[in-house]
């Protein structure tokens, strides 16, 4: 394919409270065995995408990990790789990155060295499976100067936290708010972007000799009325995982089999890094309903509407419901644990109770795994 990809996994966000203390948002854990990077990456190397920059800033080292080996993703190429940039002081520069905008900026000379004609950028924590050879054809055929992938979200969908847009009959953006306090349209920016490389490069240039560092405000609001900027609209699923309630909503909407079935036995198929655990194991009393067990776990209680990520342990007589339990987890015999997530390396005392009534409770404790 004759693009490049930018993914933006830099961010802080502080919507995911405790989850995100000690892991980016890119990282977060999803549907058992993926992180939330991996959907970016597989619709990447699906659309045969050679060349793949991840631009990383904040609690970056897990996802760096995660990223260590190109060849979960098949970026192992001659012609092209898995590129990680993190913010680097030099002479010239020693800030972190200020916004999407100067993230790309500061490392404009890898734009630069480049040939692909075409960029696609796209945010690492939003769950997606997605062409992008459709994608560029249409941008391709609009002879737009940028392209925003759009989607209509449900009319009890709350909107304010996307960019929302408004689009003219032939798909030409008419108006782009980013965050609104009043939306005036269900139609939002998915966060994927196609660009033509050295207008690129040219409109970051200026960004930051203006002072400007984020590409949405700075670049797709600014010059809507300027450049012409395209909708490109999708009927897939598309979920955002930047807060604790939409991550929640999209583990569990993983328990549905279509959803399971779009990204897993359809091609082509997401790809994650593989982890090296024994098969989950049930033990005499165990009791699973609508759940997804992932390998490492041993269960000894009863698991309903959850999701168990890897090297989980659930003890006697427990209780896990409408729950997500994140990896190497231990939870002590005689233990309920209902509309919870808990966090990872969380040791759970036995004959304890957690449950979430009004929202989604977060739960990480660290107690003594063995005691004597």
């Amino acid at each position: 394919m004759k693009a490049l990809g930018i993914i933006l996994a830099g961010g802080n966000n502080n919507r995911m409270k405790g989850l995100t203390h000690e892991r980016a948002a890119s990282a977060m854990p999803v549907a058992g065995s993926f992180k939330g990077i991996d959907f970016a990456l597989s619709s990447m190397t699906n659309s045969h995408i050679q060349t793949v920059a991840v631009l990383t800033q904040y609690n970056a080292r897990s996802l760096n990990e995660h990223l260590s080996s190109s060849k979960w993703w098949n970026f192992g190429r001659k012609q092209g790789g898995l590129y990680l940039f993190t913010p680097t002081i030099t002479a010239e520069n020693s800030d972190w990155y200020r916004g999407t905008a100067d993230a790309m900026y500061q490392n404009i000379e890898f734009l630069k060295r480049r040939h692909e004609p075409y960029v696609i950028i796209s945010s690492g924590d939003c769950v997606y499976k997605l062409d992008f050879n459709k994608v560029l054809e249409f941008h391709i055929e609009k002879k737009a100067d940028i392209t925003v992938v759009c989607k209509d979200m449900r009319a009890d969908v709350d909107v304010s936290r996307f960019g929302v847009v408004r689009m003219g009959e032939d798909g030409r953006l008419t108006e782009f708010e980013e965050k609104p306090i009043m939306a005036q349209s269900n139609t939002i920016s998915t966060g994927i972007y196609i660009i033509r490389r050295r207008q690129l490069i040219e409109i970051l240039e200026n960004a930051a000799e203006e002072g400007r560092y984020d590409f949405v405000n700075d670049v797709l609001v600014r010059y809507k009325n300027i450049k012409k900027i395209y909708g490109y609209k999708i009927n897939s699923y598309w979920s955002n995982i930047a807060d604790v309630d939409a991550y929640f909503s999209t583990n569990m909407d993983f328990l549905r089999p279509d959803v399971r079935s779009f990204f897993f036995k359809e091609e082509p198929t997401t790809c994650s890094k593989v982890e090296d655990f024994p098969p989950a194991k049930y033990n005499p009393g165990a009791d699973v309903n609508n759940s997804l067990i992932s390998s490492g776990c041993i269960i000894n209680g009863k698991v309903k509407n959850s999701i168990l990520f890897g090297q989980v342990f659930i003890g006697k007589n427990c209780e896990i419901i409408n729950s997500i339990i994140l990896d190497d987890v231990y939870i002590g015999d005689n233990t309920r644990v209902e509309n919870c997530i808990v966090d990872s390396n969380t040791t759970l005392n036995p004959n304890t109770y957690y449950c979430g009534k009004d929202e989604i409770k977060i739960v990480s404790e660290d107690n003594d795994r063995y005691v004597i």
